[in-house]
């Protein structure tokens, strides 16, 4: 029987806007990016807590060179 891989949360490097967090949550629950990146958007001016998590995830996420 066939080990199923380990999904990982990352950064992504290419493609990314400002530091690859909303990719790297989108690539994790394969989803369109663009849903991801408007969710936070929402998040941020909605309740204020958007930009915060936005901050402490590019700093705790590792980068996709890292993880592969």
């Amino acid at each position: 029987m066939a080990k199923k891989a380990k999904k990982r949360l990352y950064r992504i490097e290419e493609g990314s806007k400002i530091f690859g967090v909303c990719g790297g949550i989108a690539e994790y629950f394969d989803i369109d990016p663009t849903i991801v990146r408007v969710a936070w958007i929402i998040f941020t001016f909605a309740w204020g807590c958007g930009l915060l998590a936005y901050i402490v995830c590019a700093l705790c996420m590792p980068k996709e060179s890292e993880v592969r």
